[in-house]
């Protein structure tokens, strides 16, 4: 159940990022941006066991944010790559602060069960959220840095600006993503877990953003396809519009 309740997520996340490209556009990846970074740090709180690994949730929701930062690098250039990062720090933040803020209430009753759960599961995120809003700054950063460092190497190496994107996402993705896991899961877990579930948690954690950033590469040429349909629909209506 485990490992294809994994499967479905990768699929209905990739497609949802591409859905919000296709109707809202670069504003509709900011806000999945944002969507997925607060997400998965409160799935990475779970930590599960799938396709003989210990893993915690939110590895793929943390793989769409990469995801999100190559379309908008492919498509609208690093300006907008590098706000989607910002975005998705200040919702991080604003979460951390919002989340602390319901532990400060008092309940009507001492014993409310719910409000109990809610102390459990968020009295524990500040640590995860700190951990990991200083991996995400770093590696998301370097990941679109990267990813237009490809660009021009690929461009100046064969004289092909359009080319070679299956290099630049993964050459960038693989890379930035290793950085992210080796950090986030000694931010995050250390002190928590022994060494051999940290070494288990990094390894799989890794292995499976390996999966998904080759996953995503088509998910990439897709939206490079939306991008190019929408310029050549945009053409055509001004070019009617001067006709007329």
């Amino acid at each position: 159940m485990n490992e294809f309740l994994l499967i479905i997520s990768v699929v209905v996340i990739f497609a949802a990022d591409l859905l919000a490209y296709k109707f809202f556009g670069k504003g509709g990846l900011y806000v999945m941006s944002a969507v997925a970074t607060i997400f998965a740090n409160v799935e990475a709180l779970i930590l599960v066991k799938a396709f003989g690994m210990e893993q915690t949730l939110g590895n793929i929701l943390f793989a769409a944010t990469f995801l999100i930062t190559d379309i908008l690098s492919e498509c609208e250039g690093k300006k907008c790559a590098n706000k989607a990062v910002y975005i998705g720090i200040f919702s991080q933040v604003f979460f951390l602060l919002l989340s602390q803020s319901w532990l400060l209430y008092k309940p009507v009753a001492a014993d409310d069960e719910f409000f109990a759960a809610i102390q459990l599961i968020f009295s524990n995120t500040p640590r995860m959220i700190l951990a990991s809003l200083a991996v995400y700054a770093i590696s998301q950063i370097f990941d679109v840095w990267l990813y237009h460092k490809w660009w021009d190497f690929t461009e100046k190496k064969f004289g092909n600006r359009r080319g070679y994107l299956w290099l630049r996402n993964n050459g960038s993705t693989l890379v930035s993503q290793l950085i992210n896991t080796l950090f986030f899961t000694l931010f995050a877990f250390i002190g928590t877990y022994d060494f051999k579930t940290l070494l288990s948690i990094f390894g799989s954690s890794y292995i499976i953003f390996i999966v998904t950033s080759l996953l995503d590469t088509p998910a990439v040429y897709l939206a490079r396809m939306i991008k190019e349909k929408g310029g050549k629909k945009l053409q055509k209506a001004d070019t009617d519009v001067a006709q007329q």
